[in-house]
Formats: C-alpha cells, structure tokens, sequence
C-alpha cells in the first residue's frame, strides 16, 4: 500500500510554533519529536500517511505537546532559541520541501509586527476547542469574554434589584388589592341596606 505524504500547516509567534496536521480521524500514529525534526506517521480514511521534515531552526522537543482530534492533530512546538525575537523566515530548512509540502495556518497567523499574545492551546489540554479559530480566540475572545463579563457584571445585580422591586410592588399591590377587596365588601353590604329602605320611601310616597 503507498504511504501519502500528510498535509501540514502552521504558524508562528517568536517563541513557538503551531503545526496542524490536517487529516481527519487519525489512527495508528506515530510521533517523534526531535530537537531538529519531526517524524509522523498515521492512518487516516483508511490510507496511510507520512510526515519526515527538518525544522528550519532546533526547536525544544521536551517542552512541546500535541494532540490527536477528531479533525487533525495539532501539535504546539516551543523554539529553541526564546532569546531570538525574530519570526522564521520559513518552518523547514529545505525550502523546496516546504513549498510542496507545507501551507501557512492563516486562521493562527499573526504578523510579526502585530504579536500581542501566544497562541490559544486550550484544544491542547483537552478542552471543547475553538474549532477553526484557535489563533483568533487566543487573542480575541479573552476580550470578548471580559466585555460579556462586564456587561454581565453591570446587569446582574440591576436584574436583581428589579425582580425584587417588582416581588415588593406585587405584595403592596397584593395588599391594596385586599383593601379594596375588603372594602367592596363593606360597600355591597351598604348599598343592601340602602335597597332594604328604597321600601320605606315608596310607601311614603
């Protein structure tokens, strides 16, 4: 059986780097990260797949993780060099490799000049995951979660003091209502005397 060569995408921060690789429902893996290379092998669809490339620069191979998904395997690779500010020219040192073989992860891809935070590894740790966003939620949706907080913060306790105000109008309410009630009674119970005298006047009349 032919062995296909894996789809592979990334992108980097200056301190890391995030490879997908991109095939479904993966069985059979095997991964061997090394300070210089990675060595991948799988089964996916029923086909055989292999990745066998050398990293660009060494990278820290112990302070790495990956996991296996439902969608692809993604894989966080610390650099080796975190004193080295600068962005990598390219992931793999053979740059005609690269070309055939590795595509940019633009979901995940900030500019050099645009990096604020790392990437999101919360599907790394064996959360729910962002799906195709990643990259985007490590830098977007901390902000949005505080904004929801905050409005949430803001609005909570008003939607408390509300209910109770309205729990309060809907007791004195509740109360006036049985005044008035009370008071309805006292009124039919004169206006039936007041019928028990309309006989005394006709017969004056």
């Amino acid at each position: 059986m032919s062995v296909n060569t894996a789809p592979i995408k990334y992108a980097q921060r200056s301190d890391s780097l995030y490879l997908t690789i991109a095939l479904p429902d993966v069985k059979d893996e095997s991964i061997t990260l090394t300070d210089s290379g990675l060595d991948f092998k799988g089964k996916s669809q029923d086909k055989d797949y292999s990745v066998n490339i050398e990293f660009f620069k060494p990278v820290d191979a112990e302070g790495s993780t990956y996991k296996v998904l439902p969608r692809n395997v993604q894989m966080h690779i610390m650099k080796k060099d975190k004193d080295d500010e600068e962005f990598w020219p390219r992931l793999l040192k053979d740059k005609a490799l690269e070309k055939n073989q590795v595509k940019i992860d633009w979901d995940k891809y900030v500019d050099e000049d645009e990096e604020e935070e790392g990437f999101d590894t919360s599907a790394l740790e064996g959360g729910m995951g962002m799906g195709g966003m990643p990259g985007m939620g490590g830098m977007g949706m901390p902000g949005m979660e505080g904004m929801m907080g905050g409005m949430g913060g803001g609005g909570m306790p008003g939607g408390m003091d509300m209910a109770k105000l309205m729990e309060q109008m809907g007791q004195m309410g509740g109360g006036d209502m049985g005044d008035l009630g009370g008071g309805g009674d006292v009124d039919d119970g004169d206006d039936e005397d007041d019928l028990d005298d309309l006989p005394d006047l006709e017969e004056a009349d």
